[in-house]
């Protein structure tokens, strides 16, 4: 006995896929930023350096002073003068009550009173060290600053952006297929 015999035969089905890729562009246009710095304001106020040179000892030293610092001197002098010139005489008048005791008063102060004192050589004119006072009181400054902020102004823009969307297309590429044959 013959038997049939199933012949099968298959396809299989394939797909085709197509795509086209996305395109995409971002362009960033720059920010326009713009800055000003305002000056500082300065306000300086100075006060005045101050010399003073008080050379009044010196002018006394060399004896050129006012007529009434001078005249003032000379009655110093005088009065000292006159209170040592009454002294001396009152000692002499006392060495003259006094002959009983022995000596010879009279011919010494003759003799004392005779001969002047010698003047000291030198020189009288020249002022003495640290004569002339200087006394310096320095400048001063006074700084008053006020700051100023900058002044920023930024304008930004927006990013362009273009997009294209990529696309998918699918197909049958081949069929699938079943032959069934019986022989």
């Amino acid at each position: 006995m013959n038997m049939q015999q199933i012949r099968m035969q298959s396809q299989m089905g394939r797909i085709a896929i197509h795509h086209t890729e996305a395109k995409q562009t971002i362009e960033q246009p720059r920010a326009e930023l713009s800055i000003k710095q305002p000056q500082a304001i300065i306000k300086m106020n100075t006060e005045k350096g101050r010399l003073t040179i008080d050379q009044s000892q010196a002018w006394a030293d060399m004896n050129l002073m006012s007529i009434t610092k001078l005249n003032k001197q000379h009655a110093a002098e005088g009065l000292k003068a006159a209170k040592q010139g009454a002294g001396r005489r009152a000692s002499e008048g006392t060495a003259l009550m006094k002959i009983e005791d022995g000596g010879n008063p009279l011919t010494q102060q003759a003799q004392t009173n005779s001969s002047r004192q010698m003047k000291p050589l030198g020189i009288d004119f020249i002022p003495s060290r640290f004569a002339v006072a200087i006394n310096y009181e320095p400048a001063k400054i006074h700084t008053d600053i006020t700051a100023q902020r900058p002044i920023i102004d930024v304008q930004t823009h927006q990013p362009v952006h273009h997009y294209e969307p990529g696309q998918v297309t699918t197909e049958m590429a081949q069929y699938p297929e079943l032959e069934i044959d019986f022989v």
